[in-house]
């Protein structure tokens, strides 16, 4: 079914100063976007630092397992809260440095400080009274949370500007805005080769000889190496993309509601409940493909290490070697979903053209996705037969198993280009019809993910001990959930119409 939007429809952000004849000379498009999409390698540097170094950095800090999953919680309630603020108020910024930079500039200025407490926390602990001969290190700990934190909600305030700005320098142009969002895909695989890279690198403390200290062994040492080199990375992108990508400051917008924008009212409240009653069926369709996508993606990305290591190479968590060796495996197997979401997300404006348009494209990767959850049953069944013919304890999998787990992970990074790219293009382009601007909306979004990694986490656990303990379980519903976001965004997800541009007003960048 295809749904035409209404053509050349007003935008609440329309309101941007035009440009004076003595502006000077616009570079190319292209240039300032791939300038500001290059923001999230540094970003997603430390997402990767993140996943790959932070847990047992938890457990030398001495936090028990049952309260480490507590902390992992920021990541969501912060995206759910602290984007579609930020997009809120970026869409309505006047400041004279523009709507999107002062926001970018916080959030990268927050993500120093927060780094700076996680790496330090050990020896900021030891400074304020932790002793080192006990396990638990309680002012070490509650410096490593508050860092934790703050770093999670400095992320969500640069992603949801970064992406506001590449849909506002894309203009409205369909074409420009999916190449917009690929590129930020792009670099975000960028950014997880770099992270993977550097956590994999056991003697990067070296170059940092001060890192290692009476409370920060080499582990730790090395950890606040990887950091040191995550600040310089995401400041450099960032202060080279604020110094060359210019905003027009532009003037306030009155939607005509009191009760929104005036003082008695809450503004913030009032735009999202707003933004929610006005959205427009091509919006509600999108979000609900997102969010059947996310049940499908948390989780194999939450769990993709620990199935390769109970599952795949038989271990268990502090017996034998199989466990460590099965997550190592599983590490090197992100390394190269990362090659392949970087190579894939270079290549979405092009497949999407020869598919016929971006809803099939989506829902094609959205089957891939579906196959691909599903044949992680077929590599732990066959994994399982091969270790029932072997004395006991059985050594890790033959090549074969191997090579086929890890073939699943590179093929994983296909669909995942079109995930981190198709649907935020798409939200561009619909804010115009759902009554919100571009921040805001992406926000809205932004809450199709966060809602379903919060279901994931807390319901997989148990639901996964109810059929026998594993990952499976989840991993089968992941695949169906696929599916069915596959089969949305065929028959229900509306094209955009071709020449429904200029959903932002010309001008305003230099």
């Amino acid at each position: 079914m295809e749904v035409e939007l209404p053509k050349n429809k007003p935008s609440h952000e329309a309101a941007v100063v035009a440009p004076t004849s003595s502006s000077p000379p616009l570079p190319s498009p292209l240039l300032k976007i791939i300038t500001v999409a290059g923001i999230a390698a540094g970003v997603q540097f430390g997402w990767a630092l993140q996943l790959s170094l932070l847990t047992p950095y938890v457990q030398l800090l001495g936090i028990p397992h049952t309260y480490s999953a507590l902390i992992w919680l920021c990541g969501p309630i912060s995206g759910m809260l602290v984007q579609p603020i930020v997009g809120y108020h970026s869409d309505r910024c006047t400041s004279r440095f523009g709507r999107r930079r002062p926001f970018i500039a916080a959030g990268s200025i927050s993500v120093a400080i927060a780094v700076f407490l996680i790496g330090f926390a050990a020896d900021l602990g030891h400074l304020f009274g932790d002793v080192l001969s006990k396990s638990s290190k309680p002012r070490a700990i509650v410096i490593f949370v508050i860092g934790f934190w703050i770093l999670d909600v400095a992320n969500n305030m640069l992603q949801g500007p970064c992406r506001a700005l590449l849909a506002d320098l894309s203009r409205g142009d369909q074409s420009r805005t999916r190449t917009a969002n690929s590129f930020f895909s792009f670099f975000m695989a960028v950014g997880n080769v770099l992270g993977y890279a550097a956590g994999s690198y056991s003697g990067l403390h070296k170059i940092f000889p001060f890192t290692l200290t009476t409370a920060c062994d080499v582990y730790c040492a090395n950890l606040k190496s990887c950091f040191f080199l995550s600040i310089v990375l995401l400041m450099s992108v960032t202060v080279f993309a604020l110094l060359t990508v210019k905003e027009e400051r532009i003037q306030p917008v009155n939607s005509g509601s009191g009760e929104e924008d005036g003082k008695g009212g809450l503004p913030f409240f009032g735009q999202i409940f707003g933004a929610f009653k006005e959205l427009k069926r091509p919006m509600w369709i999108l979000l609900l493909v997102t969010c059947l996508n996310w049940i499908a993606w948390f989780p194999f990305l939450l769990f993709d290490t620990d199935w390769m290591g109970k599952e795949v190479y038989g271990g268990t968590v502090g017996k034998g070697r199989n466990y460590d060796k099965g997550v190592h495996a599983g590490a090197l197997g992100l390394l190269l979903n990362s090659v392949v979401l970087g190579f894939m997300s270079l290549g979405v404006e092009a497949l999407a053209r020869g598919l016929g348009g971006v809803k099939r494209l989506w829902g094609v990767v959205n089957i891939l996705l579906a196959i691909c959850l599903a044949l992680t049953v077929l590599i732990t069944k066959l994994a399982e037969a091969w270790r029932h013919r072997q004395i006991q304890p059985p050594p890790p999998p033959p090549p074969g198993i191997k090579a086929g787990a890890l073939a699943l992970f590179a093929a994983l990074g296909i669909p995942l280009a079109v995930t981190y790219s198709i649907p935020f293009a798409l939200a561009s382009i619909f804010c115009n019809d759902s009554g919100a601007g571009q921040g805001l909306s992406l926000g809205v979004l932004n809450l199709a993910i966060v809602v379903p990694q919060m279901v994931v986490s807390v319901l997989s656990g148990p639901f996964d001990a109810l059929f026998g303990g594993g990952n499976l379980p989840a991993f089968v519903v992941a695949a169906v959930s696929a599916a069915a976001s596959g089969i949305c965004a065929f028959t229900m997800l509306p094209s955009p119409s071709p020449d429904a541009t200029k959903i932002i007003a010309p001008g305003g960048f230099h």
